[in-house]
């Protein structure tokens, strides 16, 4: 069983790590953008700024739905009431924060 607990552990903490990695891949990405439009390029600067937001907001939907992951499966091992009750208000705030990152990126197109 503690075979099992440790596997779990490691999913869920790789799944975090995903998670992060994602979103940091499109901080960086983004900002590189960002920098090449203001630094070098003399295309319309709003409608630019408007691709990069796009971009980076679908990075970051992409990460937090990784995360909720990694909290579910953290969860599997330690299902008590207190671990319940965390889980679901983190996956609550998580996900309305995905559902309207993902209304906005969908305006925006």
């Amino acid at each position: 069983m503690a075979l099992f607990h440790d596997i779990v552990n490691c999913i869920g903490f790789a799944l975090n790590i995903v998670g992060a990695l994602i979103i940091l891949f499109g901080v960086a990405t983004s900002f590189r953008d960002f920098l090449n439009k203001e630094l070098f390029s003399k295309v319309d600067k709003i409608k630019f700024n408007e691709v990069v937001r796009v971009k980076l907001g679908s990075y970051l939907v992409l990460g937090l739905e990784f995360f909720i992951a990694g909290d579910i499966v953290k969860t599997i091992i330690t299902p008590t009431w207190e671990s319940l009750g965390m889980l679901g208000a983190i996956v609550v705030i998580r996900t309305i924060l995905s559902y309207f990152l993902t209304k906005d990126l969908k305006g925006s197109v």
